[in-house]
């Protein structure tokens, strides 16, 4: 055993401990950053004093997973700041001035439509983010866009599942090689459609009539180069997968390529009539640093759990008790609604070995499939349904009388697909 007994469970209650600060966020006050970075400091703390082996053997364990770990957070922070540019340029107004329609039947399918596909080019927390600021402006009355809201919840996970750059989970399993490219998206693009086209039928019958207008119409006007800075910030961000098929290198080295280069042309674009709040130094204190240091601290504390062997022991355990690797991931998924989505899939990336689950094997697409779609069931379950929670504040409960019936059909007939294609 790597640890005494004393701090293998010490490691383990910790954890415990902290994860159920992070899901009661919202109740203890308590910000889910600060919990996991203290949650990841003490769960290493407690496994260096308790450990049994050689200190330097320990530190190169160490070394491995903050390697492993630092690739996605310089990924997630280059990505972040490309959206942040786009966005602050006003470039992204070339999508919602696509959107003219009150009638609320139209504009479901319409947001749903442009969510599922950009959260795929772009994240499922950036574009729910995006798609809530959006329908504040076409909807200005709460109650008449909060089921809206929520449905952008569902397709921006569901968009983010079938594209490596779509969501912090298959990112992490794309970095880490679990999952190639074109294969996820070949895979998984169908499965993610049906998912999403059964609660959008359900509630194309649900809703009817029209929304209320604003009573002003926004000025539609952008920045000066918003559409230069449009075109390469969204081209870097579909470019990364190519970048990596060419070199070789790690994605996280695409983006900061086309992070380089778009900061190149800002600083161009407007040195001579100091634009500041369209530079880079400006839009960096504006991108969501707390998420970032969310991810890190959450992370790492799994990584800890990896480290002390017990994520290999909850693997030998579902594969005795529950044999099928469909319905080990299907699990999964409904897990993820429960226990968040990033920490989830961490621990399956510990649990099961490339060496016998390589590249591209069944079990990555539909782990990657479930961690993406199954955190739709709760609002706690996903990144992008604590933003919205928290922008729009619809409550726990309201959403799962809403939604979690329709999502569960959608992501059962989803996975169904998955297996007989």
């Amino acid at each position: 055993m790597v640890l005494s007994p004393c701090a293998f469970y010490t490691v383990l209650s910790v954890f415990i401990i902290g994860y159920l600060g992070i899901v009661f966020e919202h109740s203890i006050k308590l910000n889910k950053s600060a919990v996991a970075l203290t949650l990841a400091a003490l769960c290493w703390s407690f496994y260096f004093v308790g450990s049994n082996q050689p200190l330097a053997q320990d530190l190169e364990i160490f070394g491995h997973h903050v390697s492993d770990i630092s690739q996605i957070i310089f990924f997630l922070m280059g990505a972040m700041t490309l959206v942040e540019m786009v966005d602050s340029h006003k470039g992204f107004t070339l999508v919602t001035n696509l959107i003219q329609t009150t009638s609320t039947r139209k504009l479901l399918w319409l947001v749903s439509f442009i969510t599922f596909f950009l959260s795929a080019i772009l994240d499922n927390l950036t574009t729910t983010i995006l798609m809530i600021s959006l329908l504040r402006k076409i909807i200005p009355v709460a109650k008449e866009r909060i089921l809206l809201c929520c449905v952008v919840v569902v397709m921006a996970n569901a968009g983010g599942a079938w594209t490596p750059i779509g969501d912090v989970t298959t990112t992490m399993l794309w970095i880490n090689g679990q999952i190639s490219s074109l294969a996820i998206m070949k895979s998984l693009f169908i499965p993610s459609v049906i998912s999403v086209l059964i609660p959008l039928l359900y509630f194309t019958f649900q809703v009817k009539g029209k929304c209320s207008k604003p009573e002003k119409k926004e000025s539609k006007t952008s920045e000066p180069g918003s559409a230069l800075v449009f075109a390469i910030g969204v081209g870097g961000l579909v470019f990364v997968p190519i970048f990596k098929a060419i070199t070789g290198l790690p994605p996280f080295m695409g983006i900061l390529l086309a992070l380089g280069v778009l900061w190149i042309v800002t600083d161009l674009l407007h040195y001579k009539d100091k634009r500041e709040h369209l530079q880079v130094p400006t839009i960096l204190s504006r991108i969501d640093t707390p998420s970032i240091l969310f991810f890190l601290g959450i992370l790492l504390g799994v990584s800890a759990l990896q480290a002390a062997g017990m994520l290999n022991s909850l693997a030998a355990y579902l594969s005795a008790e529950v044999s099928s690797l469909p319905m080990i991931a299907t699990l999964l998924g409904i897990f993820s609604a429960i226990i968040d989505n990033v920490p989830l899939v961490a621990a399956t990336m510990g649990m099961y070995p490339l060496d016998q689950f390589p590249i591209d094997h069944t079990l990555w697409h539909m782990i990657a499939y479930a961690a993406g779609t199954g955190g739709s069931l709760l609002i706690i379950g996903s990144s992008s349904g604590v933003a919205m929670m928290g922008l729009e504040k619809v409550s726990f409960f309201y959403y799962m009388k809403k939604m979690t019936l329709p999502v569960l059909a959608g992501y059962l007939a989803g996975m169904g697909a998955y297996l007989i294609l």
